[in-house]
């Protein structure tokens, strides 16, 4: 991997790295870029929260100011989800090959984005094929090129010999990503089958009332990813039935999956289809009586489930490669239509 590859973070709250600590109260994308930096060597990454350099884990952090540009003249440069901030390096960098690597949903005052990244000569990368196609019927015409990576999942993530509890539920994400919904739900099938217990992790990056939480809930709090992980191990299955939130890859998912737990999820929902090793792990949460009869099942056996072999963080980092390399995509900005 050349050296002449930067990525970009605006948005970050703080300032992170390869150090477990930095991460926490961030979410699945700084610990994407992470992994990604990692394995692919030789890349600095820019962080505009950031006040002082840094080395982890041979991976370069520094800090940056867009609108100055980016030291070292890269040659690839990718921008974590703020278009904006692109079309800024495009300004600075006119020779080098810009990449949105958005892991959201934009929003309808984002549709502007697409003729704008288009003339600039910047692409997009998704991470996950449904996330791509969601963003391609958004967006009118002309659009950028469009391509996704997944995002990538440790090898290390195996099932072990752990215990299933299954009397014990996890939701293992940020409150505003359904709990709500997920407290109706379990409270109505805590009604069916008494003794249930969920347990809430929350990263605790984004302050949210989901309202009072029903008896049998308890709160973990933030826990540090080997503390998730072990609670993974434990828990009957990842108890995830809300119906509105759209999940662009879901790495709490893949992730669960991976060390054998299951996932109750809304079928046909953002990437739950697609991350989701299996297709019984899907079904229609709005239907408390199909909640209540996988859950049932399970708890009799358990589904043998694992990860998908496409996001394990070699097969991620090989297609970070690979699209880096490719540059027949690569177009040339028309920088009038652009600036």
């Amino acid at each position: 991997m050349s050296a002449a590859t930067a990525i970009v973070d605006p948005l970050a709250p703080h300032a992170y790295s390869g150090r477990s600590e930095s991460l926490a109260g961030l979410g699945g994308t700084e610990a994407t870029v992470v992994r990604v930096a990692e394995g692919l060597g030789g890349v600095t990454v820019f962080q505009c929260a950031r006040r002082a350099p840094s080395v982890v884990n041979g991976v370069r952090y520094m800090p940056v100011v867009p609108r100055d540009g980016l030291p070292g003249a890269p040659g690839t440069i990718l921008v974590i989800n703020a278009w904006k901030v692109a079309l800024i390096l495009r300004r600075r960098h006119p020779g080098a090959r810009i990449l949105l690597w958005l892991h959201v949903v934009p929003g309808r005052h984002n549709r502007g984005m697409a003729g704008a990244l288009h003339a600039a000569g910047i692409e997009v990368v998704c991470v996950s094929a449904s996330h791509a196609r969601q963003l391609r019927a958004f967006l009118p015409h002309p659009q950028p090129v469009i391509r996704h990576v997944a995002n990538p999942i440790d090898p290390a993530l195996r099932p072990d010999d752990t215990p299933r509890d299954p009397n014990l539920l996890l939701f293992a994400s940020s409150p505003h990503k359904g709990l709500d919904e997920v407290y109706r739900a379990f409270s109505a099938l805590r009604a069916r089958i008494p003794g249930l217990r969920l347990a809430v992790a929350d990263p605790g990056y984004l302050r949210w009332n989901a309202g009072p939480p029903p008896p049998g809930v308890l709160h973990l709090g933030r826990l540090a990813p080997e503390a998730l992980h072990q609670r993974m191990r434990r828990a009957l299955c990842l108890f995830y039935p809300q119906t509105r939130f759209v999940e662009t890859f879901g790495l709490v998912i893949a992730e669960a999956n991976a060390l054998g737990c299951p996932a109750l999820l809304h079928r046909g929902l953002g990437a739950n289809d697609e991350v989701a090793s299996d297709p019984g792990q899907l079904i229609d949460a709005t239907d408390p009586r199909q909640i209540a009869g996988r859950i049932a099942r399970w708890r009799l056996r358990p589904p043998p489930v694992a990860g998908r072999a496409e996001f394990r963080a070699d097969a991620v980092i090989a297609a970070w490669r690979d699209l880096i390399s490719d540059t027949a995509t690569h177009a040339t900005p028309d920088m009038r239509r652009a600036s």
